[in-house]
This record gives structure tokens, sequence and C-alpha cells, in this order.
């Protein structure tokens, strides 16, 4: 589904991706993880358009994102949930769910049931803002916001950062529910290691900009934990 090969980026004279390769099969769920600092954020950024690529190649279902604007993305059904969140504070919960549906199609332009039923809560506070909302609902509203899209690829940056433990859980339920049930593709940027295991299937793991490893979760070591995950 999404295939990655020899991408790099620079930040003016700073070479921030190195020859990255990274593939990602339809129906699974694959977290890249990595110290902070290591370049994970700037290759989702990459492959959602929101920096340039100075070369290589990005093929999601056999089109070349490079080609692409980042506004081209959402039509796609690619779902993006960014670091920090960034859902629109001063609009309601319910505008905040509006903003992806102009990407779609007119025919599918209404929100889909499947956000209540995993978020339920979120239906209860349509007419709240979205910055009176706990760090943890923002983090559910983020998610639905991305679902709206009704993704076949759904990227995740930090979705735990900040959030208490049971919305963790319970966000942790709603990944495994999605790729196991709708066959969701997730990819999924995270520091937590007990959540990383608990939701994906395989792992790639980037150092200085580079994935310097990649396979099935049970074979991510204590070596490797201690060599490039440890702080």
């Amino acid at each position: 589904m999404l295939k990655i090969t020899g991408l790099n980026q620079y930040y003016g004279q700073s070479h921030t991706l190195w020859d990255v390769d990274l593939e990602i099969d339809r129906g699974s769920c694959v977290s890249l993880i990595g110290r902070n600092g290591v370049g994970k954020t700037t290759l989702l950024g990459c492959i959602m358009g929101l920096l340039p690529v100075s070369s290589g190649s990005i093929l999601f279902n056999d089109t070349e994102l490079t080609r692409l604007a980042a506004e081209q993305r959402a039509p796609m059904h690619i779902g993006y949930v960014p670091q920090g969140r960034m859902i629109f504070p001063l609009m309601t919960v319910e505008e905040n769910l509006l903003t992806g549906l102009g990407a779609l199609p007119k025919p599918d332009r209404h929100l889909p049931e499947l956000i209540f039923e995993l978020f339920p809560v979120l239906k209860t506070m349509m007419r709240r803002r979205g910055g009176d909302l706990s760090g943890g609902q923002q983090q559910q509203l983020a998610i639905a916001r991305a679902l709206v899209l009704r993704p076949e690829l759904l990227i995740l940056d930090e979705p735990t950062e900040g959030i208490q433990p049971n919305i963790v859980q319970e966000i942790g339920e709603v990944i495994v529910r999605l790729n196991n049930e709708l066959d969701m593709t997730v990819l999924v940027v995270e520091q937590k290691l007990p959540f990383v295991r608990r939701v994906a299937s395989h792992f790639h793991i980037m150092n200085k900009g580079e994935i310097v490893a990649s396979n099935e979760m049970e074979a991510l070591s204590d070596q490797m934990i201690q060599e490039y995950l440890s702080v």
C-alpha cells in the first residue's frame, strides 16, 4: 500500500532523512519508533506533503505522492493525526469533525456513525469548543476527525502524548479494532513501548534519519531497545 524508496530530505544545510526505505502492507499495523529528534515526524511530514522531499519516491497505491500537493492526500483517503493533535480550539467539536468532509465526494459528506461508536463521549460534546476539552478528549476528537475521511491508511503521530492512562487504553483499543475488524492500515509513531507492542504487528526503528531495523514486533529485542530506544 505504502512504499517509500531512497527518500532524502533537508532542512537548509541539514540532511535529515537519509535514503529511507519503508514498506507498509495493506491491512497491517506498523509502528515507527526511535528516540526524539531522529526524523520520525519529518518522515510523516514528507508522506503528507507538509515538507519538501529532496529525492526519492513515496508510492501510495501505486500513485507517486511526491508529485502531489499536500491537499491531495485527504481525497486519497489518507488520514493524519499530527503530534499535538492540532484541533481548532475555537471551533465546536461538530465543526472540527465537519472540516474533513470537503475532501470527500458529495454523497459521502456526512459524519460516519462509526466515530461516535468508537468515541461516544464526542456525541455528548458536539456543541462544546475543542479548546474546552481535556487533552484525552482532544486526542479522541483528532482521531475522529481523521476517520471522517474513511481512510484506507491512518497515520498517527504520538497519539498517547500527554494523555491520561484510561484514554491511552481506549485509544489502543480503537487502533486494534480499526486494524483487526475494519482492515484499516495503520502507521503509528509512538514512544511508549508497551503501547506499541499491544497495537502493532511490525516495527521500523529510525535512528539519525535512517531506518536501521525492521521486523515483526516479537523480534524487537532488548539489545535493539538498549541501542536505539533507551534514553
